[in-house]
């Protein structure tokens, strides 16, 4: 059973992420891109529950990843070994993402939550905020994921075709205009066989189970 604790909270993390934007976007709704501030208002204040309740479950979702972030720094560093530069890096990009998740539904949870007592103005600019933490986490995710790439393709810590996956999808990160559909469905699809590596792969180079799953 403990080979099967590192398969939790890649899996968690995804799975609060999605039902916390089904709740927002599939119940309220989105709000237009060129909404006015009164527009923007009156949709928190016709979708404050759904709105919160989502932004909250999105918000455990960040929270999980960080408990995915520890268990891929443990195999990480231990292939590294010595400080683990790169494994530090890692791990520092993943916090870093989940950060920045955490910030991506806060502005509009703020809105729900004080939905009788914020001014128009202010609900705009708080809507806003949540594209700022967006690009916050596609920018973080890929030193993540070339972090996790360079100790991979030294050691073996994860095989290292998922490595070139990794470094693809970082690649796929930077391109602007396309960036956010890789954070979107790259990361998650990422953190789901990542998750799943560290649950039931082996040391390619010493053909053991791994020690995380054993942590």
């Amino acid at each position: 059973m403990q080979t099967r604790i590192p398969l939790l909270p890649g899996i968690l993390a995804v799975v609060l992420w999605v039902v916390g934007i089904v709740i927002i976007e599939g119940v309220a709704g989105a709000v237009p891109e060129d909404a006015s501030a009164e527009q923007v208002l009156a949709f928190y204040r016709e979708n404050e529950n759904a709105v919160a309740a989502g932004s909250w479950i999105f918000m455990l979702g960040a929270l999980a990843f960080m408990w995915f972030a520890t268990l891929l720094r443990s195999r990480l560093l231990a292939a590294e070994g010595g400080t683990g530069p790169y494994s530090t890096l890692a791990f520092a990009g993943a916090v870093a993402t989940a950060i920045f998740a955490l910030g991506v539904p806060a502005g509009g949870l703020a809105v729900a939550i004080a939905v009788d007592d914020v001014g128009a103005p202010a609900a705009q600019a708080l809507h806003a905020t949540g594209t700022v933490f967006f690009v916050g986490a596609e920018l973080s995710a890929i030193v993540l994921l070339l972090g996790a790439a360079v100790v991979s393709l030294r050691t073996r810590a994860l095989p290292r075709w998922w490595a070139v996956v990794s470094i693809v999808l970082a690649v796929w990160l930077v391109i602007g205009p396309i960036g956010w559909l890789g954070l979107l469905l790259g990361v998650p699809i990422w953190t789901i066989i990542t998750s799943t590596i560290l649950a039931f792969g082996r040391d390619a180079a010493r053909g053991e189970a791994p020690r995380t799953a054993a942590a």
